[in-house]
This record gives C-alpha cells, structure tokens and sequence, in this order.
C-alpha cells in the first residue's frame, strides 16, 4: 500500500525513487555526479537484527562487480555489501564505525553505507519501487519473513 510516498510491505518501509535488489536486500540510489549511494533495505535491517559493526575495503580503490566493498554485522548475521558492476569506492559513510545502529533507525537516509563510481550504470538486477513492492512481497512470503521491526528513533524517509 501506498501512504504518501512511502511504500509499506508487511510494516517494511520502501523509500520512493531508489532501485531495490530484493534478494540483496540493496537499495541504489543515483547521484547527480554519476556516482551512486548504496544502502541495506528496512527489511535487511529486520532480518539482521540490531546492526553491531560496519567495516569498509579502501575508498579509492577499484572493484569488480561482485567484489565485497563493506561488511555489516550483527549478532546473527554478516553480510557483505557487493559491488553492483564495475567501479570506483568513493565514500564511506564512516559515521557507521562509530554507530552502526544508524543502518537499523535510518536505513534510507543516515545509515546508508557506501558511495560507488560505476564505470557504467547498470540497473540489471534492480528495479523501481513499484515493482519492489509486489517483489518483496513474494520475498517475504517464500522465506515466511515476518513484518518489519522498527525500533526506537527510527527515521522514516520522509520525516
């Protein structure tokens, strides 16, 4: 459903105007400069639980898509954020080696993680928000995923 801009899945939160690689549970979005801002999703901040550590590979460095460019652990879970294609590693969002916690209450704004220079865009793989909906509702369905958890000081895309 649809309230303002923001889309709800089962309480999941899904910010308007990003790309949504459902089963990586990566948001993308697209900067004006070129490069792109990367992201876990409100249901990978569900999922993992209270986010504990966020590390980094080297800003500056190339990658391969594929390649991992950041790591997000919690207690129950270790995730690497992968390069979605070929490109540069341009900024970490270091606040997040002081606060992780920023990836569970601000998922769509604060807590993003990285910000990766494609040689070329490609959104194979990715799609809008609209479609993401209906996808991560067949998602959460497969897996038998329950809703969203949103604790305290969560930060919802339009506030």
């Amino acid at each position: 459903m649809l309230m303002a801009e923001i889309t709800f899945v089962r309480s999941c939160v899904l910010a308007p105007g990003l790309f949504y690689k459902i089963e990586e549970h990566l948001w993308l979005r697209p900067e004006a400069d070129g490069s792109i801002t990367l992201g876990y999703t409100d249901v990978a901040q569900t999922t993992a639980g209270r986010i504990l550590v966020v590390s980094f590979r080297p800003v500056g460095a190339r990658y391969k898509k594929g390649k991992t460019i950041a790591i997000v652990e919690s207690g129950k879970w270790l995730g690497p954020l992968r390069a979605p294609m070929d490109g540069t590693l341009v900024a970490a969002n270091e606040i997040l080696l002081a606060d992780a916690g920023l990836v569970n209450r601000s998922p769509y704004k604060k807590g993003w993680i990285v910000r990766f220079k494609p040689d070329e865009l490609d959104l194979t793989g990715f799609v809008a928000v609209a479609d993401a909906a209906q996808e991560y509702e067949n998602f959460m369905e497969r897996r038998n995923l329950d809703d969203c958890i949103h604790c305290e000081g969560y930060e919802f895309p339009d506030d």
